[in-house]
């Protein structure tokens, strides 16, 4: 038996709705109320940068018609999920050093376990969402529901034809609503859409899926624009210190949580333009598409983490987390962040790497990713400024003789190599294959 609704489900069914008090969503409730369904509305309050008081959209939800709307706090948790993504280096998407930090994977885990949670406890257990079918986020929604309630059905308004043929587009959306005595009073249309959490926003579709439309047509919301010339920004230096793995402190000073430190980090990454991406991605669908993100927080700790992971960490450490976290940083994309493989490669990594990293970073930050870092200190440094110092030091970690013998110690590797490598020359000549044949013989010395 399918999970998922092709249609309306009975009439009088309990029907959650993820509710964010926009266009798709008031039109949604209120439609899905006049089909006699009794909708229960639930938003997250995830410090969006993009809302001005989360306070005020539940009773939104009320007035279009929901039985019940309630506000979930997640800001906590997101926080948390945030910096164990961080721990774990779970970003796998890069474009010449640029990282996007999954910001909205991050949100939806977050979101839809907490949601599923509350309808649970509301004895709800058919959920709905504004997400589309070319999306990631419809999978994330649905496996995130299904691991929280293994008896949970779906009915998204936006895979019911009858609901897609009575609204096709945001004009209709504002028709209906106005025709029902609930006008909503449209901003000025952007060219692109938004989603935001206090992570980072993203900024995709419309004009930004035409790869000739340059990044400059997006207004950041999380800080200034590094592009724009007329904005005047001074720089500003800045030390985050770390305690186990976890930002505690800026400049000296302590917060009373982690979600108030990492608010302040947006504030100063943003009034730089830190942490702005443009990426080409492969959707779940294997498909690519364009988004263009912001996560100035995000960057700002990163940046001090990872700095400190380089001087405290073996590089056999240091590959095994940019692998790993590059494989994790896929299943947090693909809606899987707390499944066995996920929570595996978490542990790993937050248990063997994270812990050690108790130090600080001070950094000055100037326009974009235009930094330079001033000053390194940790508890623990594998790196020492006298083990390769250029110049002479008492008690060297070893001598000119000491580096002689490991270099003729690699004789044995490099003997064994040429000779493999002058047997398969020999190989390719015999079968007649052409190739790299004649450079490597040249290179060895036995070219014909």
């Amino acid at each position: 038996m399918s999970r998922i609704y092709r249609s309306l489900p009975p009439s009088g069914t309990k029907l959650g709705i993820a509710f964010s008090g926009g266009l798709d969503t008031r039109c949604a409730v209120a439609w899905l109320a006049e089909q006699s369904q009794e909708v229960y509305a639930y938003t997250a309050d995830l410090a969006q940068p993009d809302e001005a008081n989360c306070d005020d959209i539940p009773p939104i939800a009320m007035a279009h018609g929901a039985r019940a709307a309630r506000l979930l706090d997640c800001r906590d948790a997101l926080v948390r999920e945030g910096l164990v993504a961080i721990q774990c280096g779970a970003f796998h998407l890069r474009t010449a050093g640029k990282v996007y930090f999954n910001t909205t994977p991050l949100g939806r885990a977050v979101t839809t376990t907490a949601i599923v949670r509350a309808m649970m406890a509301d004895d709800v257990h058919v959920f709905g969402d504004g997400s589309t079918h070319k999306g990631n986020d419809i999978q994330r929604f649905y496996r995130y529901g299904a691991l929280v309630d293994p008896t949970l059905r779906i009915y998204k308004p936006w895979l019911d034809s009858a609901f897609v043929k009575a609204f096709g587009g945001r004009t209709e959306m504002a028709q209906y609503l106005a025709r029902i005595g609930k006008p909503y009073k449209t901003g000025v249309e952007k060219a692109y859409s938004t989603d935001a959490n206090l992570l980072g926003a993203t900024h995709e579709a419309k004009d930004l899926e035409r790869l000739d439309t340059g990044l400059r047509i997006v207004e950041p919301i999380m800080g200034v624009a590094p592009w724009r010339r007329d904005v005047d920004i001074a720089p500003e230096e800045v030390t985050i210190g770390f305690e186990q793995g976890v930002p505690t402190s800026l400049d000296g000073a302590r917060f009373p949580s982690r979600l108030e430190l990492f608010k302040q980090c947006n504030l100063i990454g943003g009034r730089h333009g830190l942490g702005i991406s443009d990426q080409i991605e492969n959707r779940v669908i294997d498909a690519k598409s364009r988004g263009c993100y912001e996560a100035p927080g995000m960057a700002l700790i990163h940046l001090g983490y990872e700095r400190l992971l380089s001087a405290i960490h073996n590089e056999n450490t240091m590959e095994l987390y940019a692998t790993l976290g590059r494989r994790l940083g896929r299943l947090l994309y693909e809606g899987r962040w707390y499944d066995p493989e996920a929570c595996l490669l978490k542990d790993g990594l937050a248990r063997w790497i994270a812990p050690a990293v108790t130090g600080s970073v001070t950094v000055e930050l100037r326009r974009g990713d235009d930094y330079t870092l001033l000053d390194t200190r940790a508890e623990y440094m594998a790196y020492g400024p006298d083990k390769l110092s250029m110049e002479r030091v008492e008690e060297p970690a070893f001598t000119p003789e000491d580096r002689i013998g490991a270099l003729e110690l690699q004789n044995l590797s490099v003997g064994d190599n040429r000779a493999l490598l002058l047997h398969h020359l020999a190989s390719v000549r015999n079968l007649g294959t052409g190739g790299a044949a004649s450079e490597l013989g040249g290179l060895l010395g036995d070219g014909e």
